[in-house]
């Protein structure tokens, strides 16, 4: 059996070495456009930055060592140009030597990822305006910053890649700022969550610019302006398009391949394409999300990585099966790490989901052992059914570890009302008793059955002033001193139970705190005297982080930028 791959990376290297361990006879040939064959895309930025400090770390494998290992012939710098479903062959081209050639397969596995979105805008093309998605994209603007030591960039786009390299841009002590055309950065975060990420990049120096639209690019002063829609340019020494992805598929089309998505290459179960011996893997296919169980194309390592293993396994007379992709990510963002998955609120509205959240503010660990860090988790779950959806979690210590329990129950089905009864590792430096993810549980369980009704952030607005409902903030004295939320009161939770006669019988009473904790205990006491009481999910503290952020962007909005 012979087998040809077209890409390398995360599904095609990963495919290639399984296919070896399988067969030990078949005949494996890899043909990747690039020098590299499997490199780590998502340390790019740290490269640039400095942080990672030899290019070679980037290099996952070489040609040579993958065939000392595999006996695969790894061709990089090849270039194939078209698909031959009907003779099963591709057409090569060696772009060091310029021959062109045909390959034979008995099977074809596509793994040509994506590439950067590239809008058709004037000024794409110029020199100081650059893409990040390779390894030469990275040399190139390494190269560039070395030898002409910019002083300020402005980056397109406020993804993953897009927020790596500001914080990197900033280690080196540059001006950055950030444009997107959507009000918040970190697409998989619902906006609320989103602002703490936003906090973080104006903590550490970082301009934004959201809800700002790219209209081109143009040379001027030895720099560059970018052209933004009804606004005044913005200038800088150097530009970094981080706009997103899409699937690099046109041998795929051209070859007459079913394609759906953006493009992407429609494939079922088994990674099987519409063409029989056809399979395709990684950034440029089709999958289905786990969640929703709707289309998606998600663009991450390590849906690629299995995906590569499934088609192996099926090239080789398997019966592997892809059951999904849910969207786990964690990202560094300065000092803070940011992690979700499966599907946030905004998304599972969306996709016709009857969704609710939870809001929390746990501790990384036991707050009686030195050096616990506040993390801000939100959970999404269905309303009735109360399957979990998704959470996100944005914090210090521990974040990703939390993310990972979560995403293994909602792939293994779990409400989030069972997220109380995991049995999860507790030592004082690493946890509580009751974990963050325990703590979730705990309240939506009491939500569902009723022992505590909730109120979120988007009704704080709405609720009456006018005396028809009580307005109860339960922290100290010195805590509402510092702010508090127009309307609301303040009768600290200790004294509520001697101080219930300041409240008038029958009106329902909503109460806010710093967390959420005290406000609920706050609930429980008025309810035992016959109060209708509702909690505000996430406390004063999230409430202010948000309504903080929203009021920058809108000022931004009106005065022309925001600022750190």
């Amino acid at each position: 059996m012979k087998v040809v791959i077209i890409g390398g990376v995360a599904g095609g290297a990963t495919a290639a070495a399984r296919l070896r361990r399988l067969d030990e006879e078949a005949e494996i040939v890899v043909f990747e456009r690039s020098g590299y064959i499997s490199y780590a895309n998502c340390g790019l930025p740290y490269y640039i930055g400095g942080v990672i400090e030899d290019p070679e770390d980037l290099t996952l494998q070489t040609p040579e060592r993958f065939y000392r290992r595999f006996r695969v012939d790894m061709r990089v710098r090849h270039e194939v140009t078209a698909l031959h479903p009907e003779r099963k062959t591709v057409s090569v081209k060696n772009l060091d030597a310029g021959e062109e050639f045909e390959e034979s397969y008995d099977k074809l596995l596509l793994s040509p990822g994506a590439q950067p979105a590239q809008p058709r805008l004037p000024g794409v093309g110029l020199e100081k305006v650059f893409t990040l998605r390779t390894v030469e994209d990275t040399l190139r603007i390494k190269d560039y910053i070395d030898n002409h030591r910019p002083k300020s960039a402005v980056l397109a786009g406020g993804g993953f890649i897009g927020l790596e390299l500001a914080e990197n841009l900033r280690g080196l002590g540059m001006e950055v700022t950030i444009v997107q055309r959507p009000r918040q950065l970190m697409p998989p975060f619902d906006p609320d969550m989103a602002a703490f990420i936003h906090a973080e990049a104006r903590r550490h120096g970082v301009k934004l610019a959201l809800g700002r639209t790219v209209e081109g690019f143009a040379e001027r002063d030895g720099g560059v302006d970018v052209l933004l829609k009804d606004e005044a340019p913005l200038h800088a020494d150097m530009v970094a398009l981080a706009i997103g992805v899409v699937p690099d598929t046109a041998l795929a089309k051209e070859a007459g391949l079913e394609l759906g998505l953006k493009g992407s290459i429609v494939v079922n179960g088994r990674m099987e394409t519409s063409v029989p011996d056809i399979y395709a893997v990684g950034d440029a296919v089709q999958v289905k999300h786990y969640v929703t169980g709707q289309d998606a194309v998600i663009s991450l390592a390590g849906p690629a990585n299995r995906q590569g293993r499934i088609a192996a396994d099926n090239i080789c007379g398997g019966d592997s099966r892809y059951s999904g992709s849910q969207g786990s990510s964690v990202v560094k963002a300065f000092d803070l790490t940011a992690a979700s998955t499966g599907v946030n609120e905004t998304n599972a509205r969306k996709a016709g989901l009857d969704a609710d959240a939870v809001v929390l503010s746990p501790m990384s660990h036991a707050g009686y052992y030195p050096g616990g860090k506040v993390m801000t988790m939100k959970v999404v779950f269905e309303k009735g059914t109360y399957r979990l959806l998704g959470a996100q979690i944005v914090g210090y210590e521990g974040v990703d570890k939390r993310i990972d329990v979560l995403a293994a129950a909602i792939h293994a089905n779990m409400t989030a009302i069972q997220l109380k009864d995991l049995d999860l590792a507790y030592a004082p430096p690493y946890s509580s008793a009751k974990d963050p993810v325990n703590m979730a549980g705990f309240l939506v369980e009491n939500l569902a059955e009723g022992v505590v009704k909730q109120f979120r952030l988007e009704d704080v607005d709405a609720l009456p002033r006018d005396g028809s409902v009580t307005l109860l903030d339960v922290r100290t004295p010195a805590e509402y001193g510092r702010g508090y939320v127009e309307g609301f009161r303040n009768i600290p939770v200790d004294e509520l139970r001697e101080r219930l006669g300041e409240l008038e019988a029958g009106k329902p009473v909503y109460v806010m705190c710093q967390s959420g904790l005290r406000s609920y205990i706050a609930c429980r006491v008025l309810a035992g005297h016959g109060f209708e009481a509702y909690n505000f999910s996430g406390g004063f503290r999230f409430y202010d982080a948000v309504r903080n952020d929203r009021r920058l962007i809108e000022q931004a909005a009106a005065c022309g930028m925001d600022r750190p």
